[in-house]
């Protein structure tokens, strides 16, 4: 395949999805599991703190794996767009998993002192400089390779797949082993063992990494000697508003994730949902989310990419208040329709749409650098920043008012995301191949 003018065949590009999809899992994986034991576990494990401060310092050490993310996607797009796709997503995977395996086994404050949160700080640096690489270079390397194929949003979509299957993941792990043993056992070791999980299955994901080929028109580049010598540096000097428009529409996606998932589950859980209910609406949920993927993706596919981001968008718009009244029904039934419409489609029919946006709104030349800078800095002002306010919100009026506030505050990131959107050319028909030749 590499050097040829034959279409990458259906397996080819099967393999390079299946290849992608495998570290987004992962990160998914370690988003929850990580944000479950740091704000349950860490704390007690690692800091020598009364009882809030220490739950403060886990969250915030997780909370620097978010940010230190844009710092990931600078140095693994850099590498991704002089080197390979794959090779880059090879070098993330192996740092992932080793600083994943490390955090399972570093000893706690009564071990080594103050040496246990300072390595639990660097260990999550290294997870989050990793996780900043998947997305961008993930997404860049699964549309490459269905560059000359008519279903690239649908292929490049497997990046997005890897949400709902981590979160599936992430929590039938935590059930499982909490179920082995008493809550005592799984706070002193037990949830180690999650950690060591995640190390295996990143172990098989270098193998599968490994063993694939590189995106066909990444090849096509390098075989006409058309490698740039700084691309993560040269995007943004050439196209500083496209990173920003992109940025804006996953900052939504951010702001989604937070309210429907992270702040729905506490909320659900104020209002009167008792025992594992509110997990169990978001299983639901994550299940849906898959389902309105696929469709989406294949919507971009027959429409365009935008319409479905826009549809995902206005939803999320007018939703985002009416969610809350339906979780205040007190009812079962009425609050997994409102956990489905809001987390599983707005966060899956327009994830759907994301990784095609994203990609094909760069060139080949720079599309990693690209669309992982613009992923990966949402991840800061939207998934980082948003949980802080909605933080200060809830503490200045209670959880039975703050619902309102935050509501608004997320709005506020849906029409940013719609004026991005409508702002960005549509990229269905693009020549995704041009950007070679004319190199």
């Amino acid at each position: 395949m590499n050097g040829s003018d034959a279409d990458p065949s259906k397996g080819s590009i099967y393999k390079v999805a299946l290849a992608s999809i495998i570290g987004s899992v992962i990160e998914q994986y370690d988003f929850l599991v990580t944000g479950v034991i740091a704000a349950t576990v860490w704390g007690d494990v690692f800091f020598k703190l009364p009882a809030l401060a220490a739950i403060a310092a886990a969250i915030g050490v997780y909370g620097i794996g978010i940010v230190i993310r844009p710092i990931g996607a600078y140095i693994f797009g850099h590498l991704a767009d002089r080197y390979g796709r794959k090779d880059a997503l090879v070098y993330a995977l192996v740092l992932m998993g080793v600083s994943t395996l490390l955090i399972g086994l570093t000893p706690g404050y009564d071990t080594i002192g103050i040496a246990a949160p300072v390595l639990l700080i660097l260990l999550r640096l290294a997870q989050g400089i990793s996780f900043g690489a998947e997305f961008g270079t993930a997404s860049t390397w699964v549309i490459e390779q269905a560059a000359r194929s008519r279903h690239r949003a649908f292929w490049s979509a497997w990046v997005g797949f890897a949400i709902p299957i981590g979160l599936l993941l992430g929590f039938g792990s935590v059930i499982a082993v909490k179920s082995l043993m008493t809550p005592e056992s799984f706070t002193i070791w037990g949830w180690r063992v999650l950690f060591l999980f995640g190390f295996l299955v990143a172990i098989v994901g270098i193998v599968i990494r490994t063993r694939t080929v590189d995106s066909f028109l990444f090849e096509r580049q390098r075989a006409q000697s058309a490698i740039i010598d700084y691309p993560a540096m040269q995007v943004w000097r050439d196209m500083p508003l496209t990173i920003l428009r992109t940025s804006l529409v996953n900052a939504m996606f951010g702001g989604a994730f937070f309210l429907y998932f992270v702040f729905g589950t506490s909320y659900m859980k104020a209002v009167g949902f008792s025992g594992s209910t509110p997990e169990v609406i978001g299983l639901i949920a994550a299940a849906f989310m898959l389902v309105f993927m696929i469709v989406g993706s294949l919507l971009a596919d027959l429409i365009n990419r935008r319409t479905v981001l826009l549809i995902a968008a206005v939803v999320f718009l007018v939703f985002a208040i009416p969610y809350f009244h339906l979780i205040n029904s007190g009812g079962f039934l009425r609050a997994t329709i409102g956990e489905i419409i809001g987390f599983g489609f707005v966060f899956g029919f327009g994830y759907g749409a994301l990784p095609a946006f994203y990609t094909e709104s760069f060139p080949t030349r720079y599309r990693a650098s690209g669309a992982s800078a613009g992923y990966q800095i949402a991840q800061v002002y939207g998934g980082g920043l948003i949980p802080i306010l909605a933080g200060l919100i809830l503490n200045a009026y209670g959880i039975h008012q703050a619902y309102r506030y935050i509501g608004l505050l997320v709005m506020a990131y849906a029409v940013l995301a719609i004026v991005a959107i409508l702002a960005t050319p549509e990229t269905k028909n693009i020549d995704l191949e041009e950007a070679v030749r004319q190199t």
